[in-house]
Parts: C-alpha cells; sequence; structure tokens
C-alpha cells in the first residue's frame, strides 16, 4: 500500500497542543507561524508520499551491497537523496548562516516522522547529518563549522557518528582507537569502528566522520576520550585513510548499510580535534541526545506506517459475518467491533506519542 502523511493530524497537535502561533513569537522564528508549518507539510508530504516511500519495500528486497571497499545503496536512493537535498530538507530546522532554514524543531519533527515513515532505511541518513550538525555547532570552532556545516546541510556531504568498537559496545571506556599528534595541528588516527550506519555509501561526495579516540597519555575511562573530524575526503581532494571494510548482514533496515571502518592502515587517517582533548564523550554526547530524539521520532513514524497498514489490511481481509447481523455474508474484518477496538487503539496510542514528541 502508499504511504500517506497524516497531515492533518500533525497541524491539529502544532495549533492546539504545541502553541505554534507562539513558537513563532520567539526571536528568529517570526515567520514560522501556523500558516508556514502547513505549506512546508504539505510539501514535505508530496516529496515522502510520492519519492521515497514507493523506494521502501524494492530497497528491503535490494539492499546496499559492498564491493571492493566500495558501498552501493539501493536503487533510487541516490535520485532521492539528491532531490531530498535539492529540497532544503536537510537544513530544515539548522542556522540560516549556514545555509539553512532556521525553522523550529517543531516543524522538523513533523517531517522527519514523515520521512521515517516513507522509509526507515533512507532516514537513518539524514538523522545522523543532523547529529553532526549539531555536534559541530555546539563543540566545534568557528573554522570547522565553517568548512563542515554548510556542506553537510547542502547535501554534498553526509555525517557519521563513530563510537563503538569490536571490544567497546555500550561500555565506551574500552575505546582503544588512538589519535597521534601532527606537526600541524591535525592528528592521525588508527584503529576499528563497527556498526556504523551509513558509514560508507554513494549518495554523497563526502562523509564527516565524527570519532571518539584516545590522545597519549589520556586518562583511563570515559575521562580520557576525545572527539575528532576525519573526513572521508581532505580539502586537497585525496582519500583519507579510513575504508570501510565490510556491512553488515541485518534482519531489518537492509537498505541502511551499516559499516566496518578501519582507520589509518596506510600510515594514518587524518583528523582534526573537536574542542578540547578528553572532551570527546561530552561533545558527542550532543550528537547522541540528538539521535535519541530522532529514534523516538522513528518510533511514532513506524506505528503510523503500521496503523495504515492495518487498516489497509483490515478492508481487504474478508472473515466471519458481522456480529450484529447486517451481513448474510462474510464480511471485511474491519466491521468486526474488536478489529475496530484495536484498530483505535493503534491510533490513539500513535497520536499520543505525537503529541508528547
Amino acid at each position: 500500500m502508499t504511504y500517506r502523511a497524516p497531515v492533518e493530524e500533525m497541524l491539529f497537535v502544532m495549533q492546539e497542543l504545541a502553541g505554534i502561533d507562539a513558537v513563532a513569537q520567539l526571536p528568529g522564528h517570526e515567520e514560522a507561524g501556523y500558516d508556514t508549518a502547513a505549506a512546508v507539510l504539505e510539501e514535505c508530504a508530496r516529496f515522502n508520499e510520492g519519492v521515497v516511500a514507493p523506494l521502501n519495500h524494492p530497497a528491503d528486497q535490494s539492499p546496499s551491497s559492498f564491493q571492493d571497499g566500495r558501498v552501493t545503496t539501493s536503487p533510487g536512493f541516490k535520485a532521492a537523496f539528491a532531490q531530498f537535498a535539492a529540497g532544503g530538507w536537510q537544513g530544515l530546522q539548522h542556522p540560516p548562516q549556514f545555509g539553512g532554514q532556521g525553522l523550529p524543531k517543531l516543524i522538523h519533527s513533523a517531517c522527519a516522522e514523515m520521512v521515517n515513515s516513507a522509509s526507515l532505511s533512507f532516514a537513518l541518513c539524514p538523522l545522523l547529518t543532523d547529529g553532526a550538525i549539531e555536534a559541530l555547532l555546539t563543540a566545534g570552532s568557528e573554522e570547522q563549522q565553517a568548512a563542515y556545516i554548510p556542506k553537510m546541510i547542502d547535501g554534498s556531504w553526509t555525517g557519521s557518528m563513530n563510537l563503538t568498537e569490536p571490544q567497546a559496545g555500550s561500555d565506551l571506556s574500552l575505546v582503544r582507537t588512538r589519535a597521534e599528534p601532527r606537526a600541524d595541528g591535525s592528528w592521525l588516527l588508527f584503529g576499528t569502528k563497527v556498526f556504523i550506519t551509513y558509514g560508507e555509501h554513494d549518495l554523497a561526495d563526502n562523509i564527516v566522520h565524527l570519532v571518539l579516540a584516545r590522545v597519549a597519555g589520556a586518562p583511563e575511562g570515559v575521562k580520557g576520550i576525545s572527539l575528532f573530524i576525519c573526513p572521508k575526503v581532505l580539502a586537497d581532494g585525496t582519500r583519507n585513510d579510513v575504508h570501510c571494510v565490510s556491512i553488515e548482514h541485518k534482519l531489518g533496515i537492509k537498505a541502511s548499510p551499516t559499516a566496518v571502518l578501519q582507520y589509518g592502515d596506510h600510515g594514518g587517517a587524518v583528523a582534526y580535534l573537536v574542542g578540547q582533548e578528553n572532551h570527546g564523550l561530552e561533545y558527542m554526547f550532543v550528537m547522541m541526545n540528538a539521535a535519541r530524539f530522532g529514534v523516538g521520532i522513528q518510533g511514532i513514524a513506524l506505528a503510523e506506517r503500521a496503523y495504515q497498514q492495518a487498516v489497509a489490511y483490515a478492508r481487504e481481509r474478508v472473515q466471519s459475518r458481522p456480529a450484529d447481523g447486517s451481513l448474510s455474508r462474510a464480511a471485511p474484518i474491519i466491521q468486526h467491533p474488536d478489529v475496530r477496538r484495536m484498530l483505535m487503539t493503534m491510533r490513539a496510542h500513535t497520536e499520543g506519542c505525537r503529541a508528547l514528541a
């Protein structure tokens, strides 16, 4: 079935519960009232219903593939991402001085729900890029912000989050990736990162990896972790020494490439320190918290898509006569009271979560 964005329900929440017109009174959001929100959501709905949603099932059947160090995304993803970037959707909530539109996160959240409902595998790339942008807005230097954020907002580059290692999953105190200083102020990274969402792909010209690593003499545990920018392609156009060595074969979201990245096998991956040494986890939590909020939106998005599919199935599946005797033959199960109760429970839970978000 096709996806239909619940624009009317979203606008109801914005107007009646979130107070979109009050948000428009805040400095910098004067043009972001109800009319703007309605126009943005309608356009976002058209894009996701017409471009992204039709790719979802075929992409699950033809997931991302890996060969000779390169990842090829599912058919249609590259063209869809180009349209996503050209439409300005990556920069919806980000500052105008870097090329963003500066709209409230209230509007961005509704748009994020749509793209996640349309295709969760596709939506994970923009989610990680949003997190990288927010981390650099918080902890990056002015030079780093100017060099990386505009390119991520316009879709030329994307972002990734590199925390996990083979021996360090939830316990980041075990991170072993090391950083060695260079005379020019840059660093060289050596190590392995695993489970890196969109750590390698063909959607953009460059990937800005935000990487947790240890410098020499750093304290043990999480207090000795620093954060580095490690671009896939350096400013002079040369390929950096960070390479994808495999991607995971997963049960779900198969079109989203989950990479194993190797840093420094050929002399060291050039990287740049973000903020101060040994404060990396503090900065990375900005990106992690942005991702956590995004995962919450994913839950609402999947619940909405599941509800829509359940309703469509209930209208098509014929089983048993209605309990009220209105028909003498078997009817679509949506006419049965208990099925209606289950569908309305799904809808109530989804709309309640949307109101909280």
